[in-house]
């Protein structure tokens, strides 16, 4: 029945692979538990609450994403928007957290009638299949340049703003064995090798933290005392009610928490969801995505039940590509990663105690690797695409933001056809879109 239903011998898949590839999408997702309360609660809200609407709204979205778009896509609290949910509009704009959640709510149904109404599968149609590629690679290299950040391999420096850590940090070199591990399995062929290889990391880092390698710092694995909890705090749920009527107070705030709301959410969903399904081959030879606008309709709904949970909004992660790199091809692979997190309600110690970020940094930095193998599809020739996916590139890593990298690789593109003297092959789409951009980049966030 499932096997028909999710189309397993169309796809080239089958039932063990794709509830591998759910569990490994899971633990590459997993930080999100502990990284989303920690962040919103420097915005006034209950961090006991947020991990509840966090894994609640995150497992609903998911089991949505599988059984209408099915595609093997992870929904979660975005990274980014969290950020921008906290640090810009509730500390820096001086908003409650409930006028905050209720902008979360009023932007994402703005994104869904967006989503139904076609221009966003007509926008994603305007970007050229150069830039679509850059787009993919580039992610593969915030991904990289994410998950070496995380466990201390990269670490920020005063005078040249990045640099390497110490590898015999206790966390650094965990995730230097993981990586290393990852990849002779992957080199191997060894099936679901990514899966496997965050679980030897994990043992392994279970060990260190035995042997009294890493004891207490967070970063390493152990196996908590009490595993299991069942202390669940709802108290955030429909919370955005009580600050909608707040929004309308100020006109000029509303505008610039539901542009920027709108705009970040929906490039960097966009460009998840075009990497994902190219990932997947249900991309065409014309960079058409098949059933992709399904997969917007789920994510537009996942930012609604985010809301009305009492979290930041819930979007499409690229993490997803690391369940993609085993194998995962169809929406069982989502079915199961929204039921690990609606488990992980109940065993969120157990999770969060052996799945750290040095544990996960591998998958990342792997799946990386296999994502910016779309390069070479790029036609480098053209001084005018090969400008532009630099850009793309280099700005995404750099600004950590997918968003920005996008803005700057299309803004390049824009100008750069201009320049030489193609502004007339330009539709009308393009220019609005180049507009918007220029917008958000001098005068957004």
């Amino acid at each position: 029945m499932l096997g028909n239903f999710f189309k397993f011998e169309e796809n080239g898949t089958n039932l063990k692979t794709e509830i591998l590839a759910g569990i490994t999408t899971f633990l590459a997702m997993a930080y999100i538990l502990g990284v989303n309360p920690s962040m919103l609660s420097e915005g006034g809200m209950p961090a006991s609450g947020v991990f509840f609407a966090t894994a609640l709204s995150s497992g609903i979205a998911c089991i949505i994403m599988g059984l209408l778009s099915k595609y093997p896509v992870g929904l979660a609290p975005g990274m980014g928007l969290n950020a921008l949910f906290t640090y810009t509009i509730i500390l820096e704009m001086g908003n409650t957290w409930e006028t905050a959640l209720a902008a979360v709510f009023l932007s994402s149904i703005i994104f869904l009638i967006i989503t139904l109404s076609g221009i966003r599968e007509k926008i994603l149609n305007i970007i050229p299949i150069d830039l679509k590629l850059g787009i993919g690679a580039g992610i593969g290299f915030f991904l990289a340049f994410l998950g070496l950040k995380s466990c201390g391999i990269i670490i920020a420096d005063p005078s040249t703003y990045v640099s390497m850590g110490t590898l015999f940090n206790p966390s650094a070199l965990l995730a230097l064995i993981g990586i290393l591990i990852t990849l002779i399995f992957y080199v191997q062929r060894v099936p679901a090798g990514v899966f496997f290889g965050l679980l030897v990391t994990a043992i392994i880092g279970v060990i260190f933290t035995l042997l009294g390698f890493g004891v207490g710092d967070t970063l390493m694995p152990t196996i908590p005392a009490h595993p299991i909890t069942t202390n669940v705090d709802t108290s955030l749920f429909f919370g955005f009610a009580k600050g909608f009527w707040q929004l309308f107070t100020n006109i000029p705030n509303l505008l610039i928490m539901l542009f920027s709301l709108v705009f970040v959410t929906f490039f960097d969903t966009t460009g998840t969801l075009m990497t994902v399904g190219r990932q997947c081959g249900f991309v065409d030879e014309d960079g058409q995505a098949n059933g992709i606008e399904k997969a917007f309709l789920s994510d537009a709904l996942g930012g609604i039940i985010g809301s009305i949970c009492g979290t930041s909004t819930v979007t499409a992660y690229v993490e997803s590509v690391t369940g993609i790199g085993i194998g995962g091809r169809t929406g069982l692979t989502s079915v199961v990663i929204g039921i690990m997190f609606l488990l992980s309600i109940f065993i969120s110690p157990l999770i969060l105690g052996l799945f750290t970020p040095a544990v996960t940094a591998a998958a990342l930095v792997i799946v990386g690797i296999l994502m910016v193998g779309q390069l070479k599809e790029v036609n480098w020739k053209s001084t005018v695409i090969a400008a532009s996916v630099f850009l793309t590139v280099i700005m995404m890593i750099l600004s950590y933001s997918i968003s920005i990298g996008i803005a700057w690789g299309f803004l390049t593109y824009a100008i750069g056809s201009i320049a030489a003297g193609e502004y007339k092959e330009m539709g009308i789409g393009i220019w609005i879109l180049a507009i918007v951009f220029i917008i958000y980049l001098f005068f957004g966030l």
